[in-house]
């Protein structure tokens, strides 16, 4: 196994299953980002942005919505999962398996789980990878799956 930084996109044949990408930089979410989301994405439940109710539920303040958690591991995930990608093909297995604060810094990692050629596009492949979200202390705090179609080498966009 081998463990990369950030690349800007890769082809098909970069794809390694095994490999490890650390998605840096990370991400501090803020009490704005997390209202702002909430309300952009018509999520209305209190525990995302009403102090008092909040207080009052076993987490004692808002949670930042899973929605925007998710948002963000797969954001940091594009330079080295998707920047190439002619599309999503699907997420699956989405656990959220801790809660998310404001001020929470958030970081990500994406394993290459499986890889295989396109038997319809013969110019691209697909790849799946597990992603984890990761507070800064090193708690796992969400994992999904994701397959994307990738071009092979000389195929890509631009």
């Amino acid at each position: 196994m081998t463990r990369i930084r950030a690349s800007h996109g890769r082809s098909y044949e970069d794809f390694v299953v095994g490999d490890i990408y650390e998605h840096r930089p990370g991400r501090t979410v803020s009490e704005a980002d997390n209202t702002w989301f909430t309300l952009l994405t018509m999520n209305n439940h209190p525990a995302h942005f009403d102090h008092a109710y909040a207080a009052k539920t076993e987490f004692g303040k808002p949670l930042v919505n899973s929605c925007l958690t998710l948002s963000i591991v797969v954001g940091m995930s594009v330079d080295d999962v998707s920047y190439r990608a002619i599309g999503n093909l699907g997420w699956d297995k989405i656990k959220l398996t801790a809660p998310v604060f404001a001020g929470d810094t958030l970081y990500a990692e994406s394993e290459v789980r499986s890889k295989r050629e396109s038997k319809s596009r013969p110019t691209q492949g697909l790849v799946t990878v597990r992603t984890r979200g990761l507070k800064a202390d090193g708690t796992e705090f969400m994992s999904f799956e994701r397959t994307v179609l990738v071009p092979k080498r000389g195929h890509e966009a631009g």
